[in-house]
């Protein structure tokens, strides 16, 4: 199960994508999540500046 982004919140910074070990992240304005790559390691939840990212 992927970690899930509110995109109401992402403000789009970017810290989440540079903390995440599976490259799992991307933003393009907010962030999104790749799924299959994610391992729910929760390294993202913990730098978001807005908690925008929940498990």
């Amino acid at each position: 199960m992927a970690v899930t982004i509110n995109t109401d919140e992402c403000i789009g910074c970017g810290v989440c994508v540079d903390e995440c070990p599976q490259e799992a992240l991307s933003v393009d304005g907010v962030c999104t999540v790749d799924a299959d790559a994610c391992i729910d390691c929760g390294s993202c939840i913990d730098q978001c500046p807005v908690e925008a990212i929940s498990a």
